[in-house]
């Protein structure tokens, strides 16, 4: 018998039950994994971890047998590192991404998924330098044992790491290495003008510029746009330009067996979509007009 794919979704991280309550979404989902963010994406405002019901939370990952090591948190949007223009944002992004290091490792969990920033009009090549500074920075007094994941980027504005040789440039200067892997988006890559409709040919294209072994987690997203639209608009699976057939075969793919995979589809009249693409993902089986009955 084949063992289930390690599939999730973005999950909340709200009263009364914080991160309690994020395993009982997850599993509602009929999730073996999930991703969330240790407060708002939008701010810095954070709670103490010590009011999360963070042991409460572990007792239940552990009776509901998910693995720790395949669930995610994601670094709030407001981090740049690749900002050159503003130093006190460049400083403000190293002290937050510092502290939410040790939020993830509170957790109890070990992969934490960062966009890898934007240049600010200062150009590619001087932001991936400043991310560079910024990821040495962060790590050379960290005590954690979390890894950063860069996530592929779409390439609107000025975003670094929209290019395989991008994320393989910011892998090959940072001082730790093995500190470091990649979170693959299947929105992005498309939006950032990369062919995804053979899995075969992508994934060897991007083992040769970057790695598989590097790759510790995937966002699995339909697109709005088209391919190198450069303008990251997910959507549900099967609605976008991608096709439900095409995720599923980067879902199922033997190269990306034990990477976790994480839906960060759009609520659809305002209700999660994440148990009905869960179970089509599980059964291989796109079912037509599946938002109909939400």
């Amino acid at each position: 018998m084949s063992e289930p794919l390690i599939l999730g979704s973005h999950v909340s991280l709200e009263a009364p039950d914080y991160y309690l309550g994020s395993v009982k979404e997850a599993l509602s989902y009929g999730a073996n994994t999930f991703m969330l963010y240790t407060g708002a994406p939008q701010n810095s405002i954070r709670r103490p971890v010590s009011s999360l019901k963070v042991e409460e939370g572990k007792a239940a990952i552990k009776d509901a047998g998910l693995d720790p090591t395949k669930i995610i948190v994601h670094a709030p949007y407001i981090i740049n590192l690749g900002n050159t223009i503003d130093p006190s944002l460049f400083e403000a992004s190293v002290t937050f991404l510092k502290r939410e290091l040790e939020r993830v490792e509170a957790l109890g969990l070990g992969i934490l998924v960062l966009h890898p920033g934007s240049h600010v009009k200062a150009g590619t090549e001087a932001g991936l330098q400043q991310v560079v500074r910024g990821l040495n920075l962060v790590m050379a007094d960290d005590k954690t044992h979390v890894k950063i994941a860069l996530e592929t980027m779409a390439g609107k504005g000025s975003e670094v790491g929209a290019t395989f040789e991008e994320i393989r440039y910011l892998l090959d200067h940072v001082d730790k290495p093995e500190r470091f892997g990649v979170c693959m988006d299947t929105c992005h890559i498309s939006d950032a003008g990369y062919d995804i409709t053979d899995p075969d040919a992508l994934l060897a294209q991007f083992d040769r510029v970057v790695g598989l072994d590097h790759v510790l987690a995937m966002h699995v997203n339909d697109s709005k746009n088209v391919r190198g639209a450069h303008k990251d608009r997910h959507e549900n699976l099967g609605y976008g330009e991608l096709g439900f057939d095409i995720l599923y075969r980067y879902v199922s793919h033997p190269r990306l067996k034990n990477v976790p995979k994480i839906l960060e589809t759009p609520y659809f009249n305002d209700k999660p979509p994440y148990k009905e693409e869960i179970a089509m993902l599980r059964a291989g089986k796109f079912i037509p007009n599946w938002r109909d009955s939400m």
